[in-house]
């Protein structure tokens, strides 16, 4: 039990109530169960964009610039992570400021059978960014960097340099006017 609680006293709001079920702060929406967003509330949407525009915050100061208790806060944010809607606080690194300013996205068929064997091969290649499974003409898609174009074809050669991908389509990325973004989904997700 933390301290300064007793058994009878009352929970911090945002906390947990005995029967497991997460009580709200005053004045806090409370979204339906089964409704279509059970993930995050308006106040939990403040505390993500907060976040995001300011990652080094404390948990203190996000509690005074939301106006709500530390405890709120710790309580959100630790339900946040535990259902997988905050993944990480580690810093955004742009690939072209170290050096990576070549951005390319490859299809790929794989062999049969091959799929752990096909994705432990990616995971060891340093400039795949990303990999997914995916429906359509290929069967995954990877997000891949370089130095220059000459040197995309060595990172290509890479990626393809393992028997079970059988063939690959790669494009070039000319330009990113939308670049990753979570915001807009997060404030969505939230009124609703």
């Amino acid at each position: 039990m933390p301290p300064g609680h007793s058994p009878s006293s009352p929970e911090p709001p945002g906390s947990a109530t005995p029967q497991g079920t997460p009580a709200t702060p005053q004045g806090a929406p409370v979204t339906p169960a089964g409704s279509t967003n059970d993930a995050i509330d308006a106040l939990d949407g403040r505390l993500i964009r907060l976040l995001a525009e300011e990652p080094r915050i404390g948990v203190l100061e996000c509690s005074r610039r939301l106006q709500v208790a530390r405890g709120t806060v710790q309580a959100r944010l630790d339900r946040l992570q535990a259902k997988g809607v905050i993944g990480g606080f580690g810093p955004e690194v742009d690939p072209a400021a170290i050096g990576y300013p070549v951005t390319a996205f490859a299809t790929l068929e794989i062999s049969q059978g091959q799929g752990s064997d096909v994705r432990a091969h990616l995971a060891s290649v340093p400039e795949v960014l990303e990999l997914h499974t995916i429906t359509g003409i290929g069967d995954m898609l990877v997000r891949i960097v370089a130095r220059s174009n000459a040197d995309l074809q060595r990172v290509i050669d890479r990626v393809l340099g393992f028997d079970g991908i059988v063939r690959s389509s790669t494009a070039i990325v000319l330009e990113n006017p939308v670049p990753y973004r979570i915001l807009p989904l997060i404030d969505q997700a939230a009124a609703e």
